[in-house]
């Protein structure tokens, strides 16, 4: 086996994990990775591989939460306490947001994908998404859990849905959209992620196919394996370093970090 290949996929692994949960764009960093580095097009496979890993990391770190919320749901049908209500809508809540990006994916992904992943375009997007880190930067809201509504879930589905776009960060675009809507900084967080889930499960459910049917599986898949690990990794680390951050209120050095490499890329593209 390649020794370069390995440390590629070992390199986009631990790249990709680690821009997932943090708020500067995985997809947009990826694709100018792919442009200044001279790194070759990742394939699907890849991109399922790193995605499920993220999901993973995920799941662990969220794993009392997501219990929480399967035993209360399903509880409420038994016993309706204000515990079991509170929890059993903020599945129903986070069901309607993912709701806009399954359907804008369905109906508009290729036509994002083939006029939508330019560089220019990821850096003209990556300082749209430092302006609106910039703006809730000092936000404090109130809401907790229990205090969601409709409205906030179909407000964070849209800003999920515009995050399809390179360079718009889907945890930056829904924590901002949640905080916009008077969320408290740990329950935009925990908003988030859960979203993150069903729409995360959907593209390796719909990538299964794909992966299955990839005729460089075999002989790929130490780097496969190896990118997969790197991702899990890199993506619980970053996700528990983002949620220390957010619970800092630092928002502000994400802002400035896509406000200048979006500057950079539009200066130097």
């Amino acid at each position: 086996m390649d020794f370069y290949l390995i440390m590629k996929y070992l390199f986009l692994g631990i790249f990709q994990g680690f821009t997932e949960p943090i708020p500067i764009s995985s997809s947009g960093h990826l694709l100018l990775a792919q442009h200044f580095l001279g790194i070759k097009d990742t394939t699907l496979t890849f991109e399922i591989l790193v995605n499920t890993a993220s999901l993973l990391a995920v799941l662990i770190i969220y794993r009392e939460d997501i219990l929480r919320l399967i035993v209360n749901g399903l509880g409420y049908f038994k016993q309706k306490t204000p515990e079991t209500k509170r929890d059993f809508h903020f599945i129903i809540y986070l069901l309607i947001g993912t709701i806009p990006a399954g359907v804008i994916g369905i109906l508009f992904g290729d036509v994002i994908e083939e006029h939508l992943t330019s560089v220019i375009t990821v850096g003209i997007t990556l300082i749209i998404t430092g302006i609106a880190l910039w703006m809730i930067r000092n936000l404090r809201g109130r809401k907790n859990d229990g205090d969601l509504n409709v409205k906030d879930a179909i407000i964070i589905g849209l800003a999920q849905a515009v995050a399809l776009i390179p360079g718009i960060s889907r945890s930056g675009a829904t924590i901002v959209a949640a905080m916009a809507s008077g969320m408290k900084a740990e329950t935009a967080l925990r908003f988030s992620f859960l979203l993150y889930i069903p729409v995360s499960v959907g593209v390796m459910v719909f990538g299964i196919s794909d992966l299955m049917g990839d005729p460089n599986l075999a002989s790929m898949a130490i780097p496969y394996t190896v990118a997969f690990i790197a991702s899990l990794i890199a993506s619980y680390f970053s996700l528990k370093w983002f949620m220390n951050i957010m619970a800092k209120g630092n928002l502000k050095y994400f802002a400035i970090y896509c406000v200048a490499v979006g500057a950079a890329v539009l200066i130097f593209t």
